[in-house]
């Protein structure tokens, strides 16, 4: 899907790269992916039980059916932050360079900022054997699948949308894009779906995905923000990838679960000395990789 008019990504690429200070943001942003979420994940592999990993499933994720017809939605995260800043550096003009660092470095310290509870406790989810087709190959081959909580892909595409629509409203644009940048957090809520229906992700993850975003930046993302983006989840009538689908009598259900499940970590936050303290205790709560029985 393209949005904002902003083309598609291998054309966005090269002209962000053509400026000098983007381009070096976009190689600080890789290397900060490499240093702050591969590499952490590989070591664990190499050498376990140096960090805790739980187990982070619950009940309701077995409602979730696995559709791999989700996937190429799943691995849109990137593109989809991409588009942004390909519009966003059209838009703006002048002032294109210095908004469209900004939106980079926000996706930088993203990593950063999470990386700060993925050094102290690891997290994964059961995810099916499933490795027909290109993309579910490079997946499993290159994903360890131990920095679930919070998700990333969330967090991700919750920046993406939030900081686009402050931009706007401080070039005075907000309603004459309205449309558009509710197709952007319709995308930014298909990719939220997407990592639940490849079973990349738990509903808690999303929860804890959320709460980290109210911390991260609380004017962007407040309790009300977070509870009407869970409203928008599982949404009916999307033209989304066929096959199976959650069931309508579930989905509220799931809804409830992520919402209180965010709640409940926005108010121990409240009482803690780090924004990391309430998920660390709700991972040290789950069974640990390992355990006798899981």
């Amino acid at each position: 899907m393209e949005i904002l008019c902003a083309g598609p990504v291998w054309k966005i690429v090269p002209r962000v790269f053509l400026k000098k200070r983007l381009g070096r943001a976009l190689f600080r942003l890789c290397f900060t992916v490499t240093r702050c979420f591969f590499l952490p994940q590989y070591r664990a592999v190499l050498f376990p039980k140096r960090v805790p990993v739980s187990r982070v499933d619950h009940p309701l994720d077995r409602r979730i059916p696995f559709n791999p017809r989700w996937v190429k939605i799943y691995l849109d995260f990137v593109a989809f932050w991409l588009r942004i800043a390909g519009f966003l550096l059209a838009r703006c003009k002048e002032n294109g360079t210095e908004t469209v660092l900004g939106f980079i470095q926000s996706i930088e310290r993203l990593y950063i900022f999470a990386a700060q509870l993925y050094r102290k406790n690891l997290s994964t989810t059961r995810r099916p054997r499933y490795r027909k087709g290109i993309r579910f190959f490079l997946i499993h081959m290159t994903d360890p699948h131990l920095m679930c909580i919070p998700s990333l892909h969330v967090m991700i595409v919750i920046r993406g949308y939030t900081a686009l629509r402050q931009i706007l409203s401080s070039m005075n644009d907000l309603e004459n894009r309205a449309a558009e940048l509710e197709l952007v957090k319709r995308q930014a809520l298909n990719i939220t779906q997407a990592i639940l229906y490849v079973k990349q992700h738990s509903v808690n993850c999303v929860s804890a995905a959320m709460y980290a975003m109210s911390c991260f930046d609380p004017s962007l993302f407040p309790r009300k923000e977070a509870e009407l983006f869970v409203e928008g989840l599982f949404s009916p009538g999307d033209g989304l990838p066929e096959g199976d689908a959650v069931a309508a009598r579930d989905i509220p259900e799931i809804r409830g679960h992520i919402a209180a499940l965010y709640r409940r970590f926005v108010e121990e936050g409240k009482k803690a000395g780090h924004w990391t303290e309430p998920l660390l205790a709700f991972l040290s709560s789950l069974p640990r990789t390992g355990e006798r029985g899981h």
